[in-house]
């Protein structure tokens, strides 16, 4: 049980109008022994089991996806975040992204199989179901006897999630419901033992979940295995119901709840997706230097050519980054659960409104981390030329199985105005302030600037500087927005876009300095050194972007007087006082990285 109190640690949200110590942050240098040993038996498993056979994931072998699940199971892999009362280990947040991140390294096919079956396979069980529920459901489940699938989506509510058309009918005795429609993009249908299936009864506002057997005689059926870019081996079909008897006792929580059900197991969902795709980003950053290292064109290694240093130093940065982030969240969610356990909330309610509590850092990690994934996967490619294009090398399937990170749990597009919705949504109920910043940014423009010098001679001083001023800019803009249109503010999803673009560079950049601040206090400026690059190298392209994203969103808004003030303003958020060298950056975390033969950050 953690001892972080209540006004330790910030609400979800809170990270834009509060200043966070670094001494405050979680860092996967921070991870316990049992972690650390955890870790290391789940890359042996991984490097065993999964990347020494990766063709076979390529070769659509679904058995042998099927295979390495039980084998997972059986190391006690599948059960990390299952309470011990269900046959669990009962461990927390962090240690579930733990195995979650060096688990998915080296196949999509494998990490969206365990996705489905540990996160929205079991969890809505776990945190919605009865007693009896989960003591019939959960402990096969942590084990691998049995497999989960999760049927939400279909062919007419995908995004749209609750307009649903799958029915179900209580009988006239009252003991069962007739569940009848067709659900799509199932993961695990192949192999699965049991659904989570959302359905509508009568003409409710909202969608019902259930828990559903699979037995092809009540009324289940499949479609073949759907043919797709990536994640080869993951077995995704249609599944149809036709008048599948489902006992009234195996309801998911109440009646109309498999809405909010839904878009709790999305919030879990994202944070953990974004988990997925650390480890896959290492492995690549590892392939693509070993091979620019034994490389040798024009007489020498390519690994030496300073376009391809750009490269390694651009995906490290990257894996790097979203490493910080993921495991600040992770830590603030489980810390949040402890302290709703310690004031009298059951491990359920706790660990709902732990992670609901987070629902903005979720989204904006879902976004960041699968396009950082995609451009590593990518450059990874152009690393590898020629080869990287052949099926021969992992390079090709990487890219790939990367591709649907931008698409699961709620598209990015989706997550990008969730991000900055719920904010707002947060700042009108008084959980985040941020009107009162966002009107001191206000008088701060109508005032003189101070043209003092400050002093950056503290390590990383000038960036602490800097982020404090980008989240001035998000203020600023987000701030007249809502100003000018209010409610409607969600109908104009360009600046709504651009606005999260801002916000999700503020929190992946401060989440990176405040690592590289922590672990330079404790370890020694020295041994920090290409972190240290890394944080500044991020900061500057972040800061390219918030540029270019506040200036779409106040020149397509504001206007005349106020569209001149801001854009100064923008000019004076944004400036630097010592500008970074980005090449001797890029070329002494290449360097580092080249020496390593790898990603050795973790």
């Amino acid at each position: 049980m953690s001892d972080t109190t209540e006004k330790d640690i910030l609400r979800g949200g809170q990270f834009l109008v509060k200043e966070t110590k670094c001494e405050d942050v979680f860092t996967l240098e921070d991870l316990n022994e049992e972690q650390k040993m955890m870790r290391e038996s789940t890359k042996e498993f991984v490097d065993r089991e999964l990347w020494a056979h990766w063709e076979r994931f390529e070769k659509k072998d679904y058995a042998y996806t099927e295979e390495c699940m039980r084998k997972a199971g059986e190391l006690g892999l599948l059960s990390i975040a299952v309470p011990e009362a269900y046959g669990g280990m009962g461990m927390g947040f962090v240690s579930t992204m733990l195995v979650c991140d060096y688990i998915s390294g080296a196949t999509g096919s494998f990490s969206t199989a365990f996705g489905a079956h540990t996160g929205i396979g079991t969890m809505p069980i776990t945190l919605y179901g009865t007693e009896e529920q989960k003591q019939k459901y959960v402990p096969k489940l942590a084990t691998g006897e049995w497999f989960g699938a999760y049927c939400l989506t279909e062919p007419g509510a995908g995004s749209d999630a609750n307009s649903g058309k799958t029915k179900a009918v209580l009988s006239e005795d009252g003991k069962y419901y007739s569940i009848t429609g067709q659900k799509m993009w199932i993961s695990n249908a192949g192999f699965c033992n049991m659904f989570i299936v959302f359905a509508r009864i009568e003409d409710d506002k909202n969608i019902t979940g259930f828990i559903v057997e699979n037995d092809s005689e009540n009324g289940i059926s499949f479609g073949e295995e759907e043919k797709k870019l990536g994640i080869h081996s993951s077995s995704t079909r249609q599944v149809f119901f036709n008048d599948t008897k489902v006992p009234v006792e195996n309801m998911l929580s109440e009646r109309g709840n498999g809405f909010k059900i839904a878009m709790n197991a999305l919030n879990v969902g994202r944070i953990k997706l974004a988990a997925a795709c650390l480890e896959a980003q290492r492995r690549v950053v590892n392939e693509a230097t070993k091979y620019a290292n034994e490389r040798i064109q024009f007489k020498t290694p390519i690994m030496n050519f300073g376009a391809i240093k750009a490269k390694i130093a651009d995906m490290a940065t990257n894996a790097y980054v979203d490493e910080s982030a993921c495991y600040r969240a992770a830590k603030n969610i489980e810390d949040r659960i402890a302290i709703r356990e310690a004031s009298g909330n059951s491990h359920q309610e706790a660990e709902l409104k732990g992670v609901e509590e987070y629902a903005i850092e979720c989204s904006i990690l879902k976004v960041a981390v699968s396009e950082h994934v995609q451009h590593t996967t990518d450059e990874g490619i152009q690393v590898f030329g020629g080869m990287g294009f052949s099926a021969d090398t992992p390079m090709e399937s990487a890219w790939r199985d990367a591709r649907i990170s931008r698409i699961y749990e709620g598209t990015n597009e989706i997550n990008r105005m969730l991000s900055v919705g719920m904010l707002v949504k947060k700042a009108m109920k008084g959980h985040v302030d941020l009107l009162g910043p966002a009107t001191a940014v206000g008088e701060e423009l109508m005032g003189i600037p101070s043209f003092e010098t400050p002093d950056f001679s503290e390590l990383l001083a000038e960036e602490k500087d800097l982020i404090a001023r980008l989240k001035k800019v998000f203020l600023m803009v987000a701030g007249s927005a809502v100003q000018k249109f209010g409610p409607d503010l969600e109908k104009h999803q360009m600046l709504l876009m651009a606005a999260s673009d801002i916000l999700i560079q503020i929190y992946m950049a401060e989440s990176t300095i405040l690592r590289t601040e922590k672990n330079a206090k404790r370890f020694g400026e020295e041994a920090q050194a290409t972190q240290i690059a890394m944080s500044k190298l991020y900061l500057y392209r972040a800061v390219d972007i918030i540029q270019q994203k506040a200036k779409e969103g106040i020149v397509s808004f504001a206007e005349g007087d106020e569209q001149r003030m801001m854009l100064m303003g923008l000019k004076r958020f944004t400036k630097y006082t010592n500008q970074p060298n980005v090449v001797e950056l890029r070329t002494q975390i290449a360097d580092k990285v080249a020496a390593d033969n790898g990603y050795t950050f973790d």
